[in-house]
Order: structure tokens, then C-alpha cells, then sequence
């Protein structure tokens, strides 16, 4: 992944120059790649599991589970003998980093030990692309190998480009090819990832077809000499996401179907689960400022509640609800959750956090139809209104807070 340049205008807070443009390490992403925020994670339990590992695994498909799921808050210790690397601790407890069936995450790794291609599907924001960067991280140790999916995707970017200037100065030559993250991927028996398959038009599509069977190629400029076919190294196998509510998909041919193993990852089933998982992710985006995390529970339990029942129809109690067209997902309640943290934090004593609620929730209904607006108004004159007569001082604020929707 490129880092590409900041400029800090603060010299105060940061100790350089104002303007000075720096190219920043790991510390300064904002995002930081599972493989270097859990780089001491896998080298403890590439020396912890000495179990039999499919061809350019750096872990066994064992261990890459408990990468995945964690280790259920127990320490686990390394085996007398083993040797870890420098600064890697002989007990450790593994966090849990998915939230879903230990069932699901088991059939994944199955098949990406088989060098099947893996096809995850379900509603935007239940982990999809999460889960398959720690899936790429723990097997290969790089989740980089990745090409996003759009309408300008280009048969290029999934096989090789040139490099314009030498292609010019000395023609075709495998100096002068540039090669797809694909590419790179096969050639060093790594997992490549592709997001959002189905965004991709038809015929770029089909160019993973021949390159999930053949395993291999062509480069047809290079005809002649050994680089006219590249070919997959033993351990390559390829991820890609689809959502199942993306109005821009272009149908999958059934030879692309053929070619890889459908996993369907469902939103979180677990109430608890789902709240805590928001409470975590919320307070990390909060903390991650410097600010103190001051979003009640009871404000979590609110949101997580609310878009429950307006994403399965159903409210905990079994009455109606409409569902918006909008996907009340997980990933969006976090999104949520963080923005009332960090105007707790920003803005602190100017509002009460649960009063922020309703405004952010019109938000995300907004998206993408304006009909939904009418739908979650119908949600505060059901569940929440009832939930109000029967005494809930929580949802009795935000009936009280109902006219804030109909602006």
C-alpha cells in the first residue's frame, strides 16, 4: 500500500516546521494492514501451531482460525523448544477480530488451503472486506495484493500493464511489464484479493476465469521466450467480496460461478456480540484522537437496538417494523457511534449525547432513498413510542426527541 505524503501545518503539536511535508512510517496511517497491527500476534502462533502447512502458508489453517476468532480470552503458551522471534512473548492471548461463525471462518480457510478462489457475498457492512484482509494476512502475510472493483476496472488491472517508457525504449520486455497485484500474487504463491467483483464489467470479469483454471498468463508480447506464460506458484489463490444490494453489479457468467466457493456472511446474530463489537470499534476511533470515550451504555444499547429491528423488519418484541432501503448495518452504527463519541469529546457539556442520536440515525436513512425518512418516522411512532409508554427513560428522550426527524 502507498503512503502518500502529509502536511502538518501545527508545529506545536508535532515538532516540525508548519508546511513541512513528510512522508509518514506505520505509526502515522490511519489505517494500519492487519498483518502490521497483528505482526506479533502471527509470529507467535506461526511458532506456537508446527503443524502441517499447505504450500506457502506462513501459518497452519489451525492457527489461522485462531488468528481469525481469537482464543477466547485464554493465553496460550508455546510448546517446549519453540524458538520465537525477537521481541515475541511466550504467552499470549489472541484477540478476536471477527465476529460471525467459527463454522464459517473454518470453511474459508479450507478452501484457500484447496487453491480455490473464495467469493464472499452478503449486505454491505457485515466484514466481508475485514475478513478477508486478515485472512490474506494470516496465510501469506501481506492483505496488499488487492484490486478494487468498479465500472473502470480495466483487464489490465487484473493481469499486467506496461511500463510506457521503457516499453518505448527497449519494446517489450519483462523489465518493461508492470504486473497486476494478480499477478504479483501468482508468481509468489501469495492471496490476491479483489473487492467488489460483481461492480467490474462482464468481459473483465471473465478474465478471472481462465486465470482460476489454467492458472496462469498469457503474455502474449513476450511470445517466444519463457515470460509468455506467467504461472502460479504453489499457495496462490485468489478472495473476492460482492455485496448483495450493489445497484451497479454486472451478473457473474456461471464459468466465473464454477470457479469459486460461495461463503455468505450474515450480519452479527448476537444482540450483545453486536453492541460490543460497536462499543469497541467506537471507543478505538475516539481514542485514537486522544479524547475520552463518553458514550454510555445505554445510548449504545439504543442504537444497537434501533438498527436491529429496522434491519430485520422486526422489532425484539415481535412488532412490525418497514425496513428502509437503506442497510442499517453494523459497519454503520459504528460510523454512528464514533461521531457521538467525538462530539462528546469535541463538543463536550453543549448537548446530550442520546439527543444526537436521532439526527445521525436521519442520516444513514437518507442514503439512499428519501421515502425512508417517512419509514424510520413510522419506527418512532411504533416501537419507540411503546417503548416510551412502558417506561424506558432511554426511549422516552428520544420520543421526546421525534420533531428532529420531521426537519
Amino acid at each position: 500500500m502507498t503512503d502518500y505524503a502529509t502536511t502538518t501545518t501545527d508545529s506545536t503539536t508535532t515538532g516540525r516546521a508548519p508546511g513541512r511535508v513528510t512522508a509518514p512510517g506505520r505509526e502515522h496511517r490511519q489505517v494500519t494492514l492487519p498483518e502490521d497491527r497483528y505482526a506479533t500476534e502471527l509470529a507467535f502462533l506461526a511458532a506456537h501451531d508446527s503443524g502441517p502447512r499447505p504450500p506457502g502458508w506462513l501459518l497452519t489453517p489451525r492457527a489461522v482460525v485462531t488468528f481469525v476468532m481469537g482464543s477466547a480470552g485464554e493465553a496460550l503458551s508455546l510448546p517446549k523448544g519453540a524458538v520465537p522471534a525477537a521481541g515475541v512473548p511466550r504467552r499470549l492471548v489472541i484477540e478476536q477480530k471477527f465476529v460471525g461463525e467459527r463454522a464459517l471462518v473454518e470453511r474459508c480457510v479450507v478452501t484457500l488451503a484447496g487453491e480455490r478462489g473464495l467469493l464472499l457475498v452478503g449486505e454491505p457492512g457485515t466484514a466481508k472486506s475485514m475478513l478477508s484482509e486478515l485472512l490474506s494476512a494470516a496465510v501469506c502475510g501481506t492483505s496488499a495484493l488487492t484490486v478494487q472493483g468498479t465500472a473502470g476496472t480495466t483487464e489490465d488491472q487484473l493481469k499486467y500493464g506496461w511500463n510506457y517508457a521503457l516499453l518505448l525504449a527497449q519494446g517489450p520486455t519483462e523489465q518493461a511489464l508492470v504486473p497486476s497485484p494478480v499477478l504479483t500474487a501468482m508468481t509468489r504463491g501469495a492471496v490476491a484479493r479483489v473487492e467488489e467483483v460483481t461492480r467490474c464489467l462482464p468481459e473483465v470479469q471473465d478474465a478471472l476465469v481462465s486465470l482460476l483454471s489454467e492458472r496462469r498468463i498469457a503474455v502474449p508480447e513476450l511470445a517466444g521466450g519463457e515470460s509468455a506464460q506467467m504461472h502460479a506458484a504453489p499457495g496462490f489463490t485468489l478472495i473476492a467480496t460482492a455485496n448483495l444490494r450493489d445497484k451497479g453489479v454486472s451478473e457473474m457468467s456461471a464459468a466465473l460461478k464454477r470457479r469459486f466457493n460461495f461463503e455468505t456472511v450474515g450480519p452479527i446474530g448476537d444482540v450483545d456480540a453486536e453492541t460490543a463489537l460497536v462499543r469497541r470499534q467506537s471507543r478505538a476511533a475516539v481514542e485514537r484522537v486522544g479524547a475520552a470515550y463518553q458514550v454510555d451504555d445505554a445510548v449504545l444499547e439504543a442504537l444497537v437496538t434501533a438498527f436491529r429491528d429496522l434491519r430485520e423488519g422486526r422489532s425484539v418484541e415481535g412488532w412490525e417494523v418497514e425496513r428502509p432501503s437503506t442497510v442499517m448495518s453494523t459497519a454503520e452504527a459504528v460510523s454512528v457511534a464514533g461521531s457521538l463519541g467525538l462530539a462528546a469529546a469535541y463538543f463536550p457539556g453543549d448537548r446530550d449525547v442520546l439527543s444526537l442520536l436521532p439526527g445521525h440515525m436521519l442520516g444513514v436513512v437518507r442514503k439512499d432513498d428519501p421515502a425512508d425518512v417517512a419509514r424510520l418516522l413510522g419506527y418512532w411512532d411504533g416501537p419507540v413510542r411503546r417503548r416510551a409508554e412502558q417506561g424506558s427513560a432511554t426511549w422516552r428522550a428520544l420520543w421526546d426527541l421525534r420533531t428532529v426527524l420531521e426537519n
